[in-house]
């Protein structure tokens, strides 16, 4: 797979902008009414890491990391600063924080996922990319040890229990993760405005599927 599990430097995708993107198709009925669909199950995220001023040192860290991922032909892990917890932003991620499937007594894998509310409806998003050290897992309100009761996939977010879950159970977590990207662009320019600091005016990237 053309991916590579190393992720952006975090200090420069700090004040990107961007977030997620959904498509929909909308048609107008000849009496005034749409109908609406999407061939999307999932929604793609799109940032521009393109931040202005920074200095020649983190230009050549940018321009190093996108000549190793060869352009757009590598993926790689960026953190959204904006959404990268199971839980509130502000307090450390905990086992309780989303659930993600209920046992029934035989399967042992699970996928990690994170459940966006509002309204009385929800939007479901699997999460590929847990970031390493940081997923904490719960049966029924009591917390297991990493490596004693469970393992963790970190290049798929796939969680494996050594024993499977009572019926019923509920299976909760708690996670940092990261976005799987790609650049979308083949050419990076910069502009040195001084001796000490250099432009970046366009850095686009977008969420692949893995």
């Amino acid at each position: 797979m053309n991916f590579h599990e190393v992720r952006f430097p975090a200090n420069l995708s700090f004040g990107s902008v961007g977030g997620p993107e959904r498509r929909t198709e909308v048609v107008t009925l000849a009496n005034g009414f749409e109908e609406r669909n999407t061939p999307w199950a999932h929604s793609r995220r799109r940032y521009d890491a393109g931040v202005g001023m920074r200095s020649l040192d983190d230009v050549e860290t940018l321009i190093a990391f996108f000549e190793a991922r060869r352009g757009q032909l590598f993926g790689f892990r960026w953190k959204d600063w904006s959404d990268f917890k199971s839980g509130t932003p502000s307090v450390e991620p905990n086992y309780v924080d989303q659930l993600i499937d209920w046992g029934d007594g035989e399967r042992t894998q699970f996928q990690l996922t994170k459940r966006y509310k509002s309204g009385g409806h929800e939007y479901v998003r699997p999460i590929q990319k847990p970031v390493v050290g940081s997923v904490k897992i719960g049966i029924q309100g009591d917390q297991l040890q990493e490596s004693i009761h469970f393992e963790v996939d970190d290049a798929t977010g796939l969680i494996t229990f050594e024993t499977a879950p009572d019926i019923n159970a509920e299976v909760t977590a708690g996670f940092e993760f990261d976005v799987p990207v790609r650049f979308d662009t083949d050419r990076i320019q910069t502009s040195v405005a001084s001796f000490q600091a250099g432009d970046v005016p366009n850095v686009p990237v977008m969420e692949v599927r893995v």
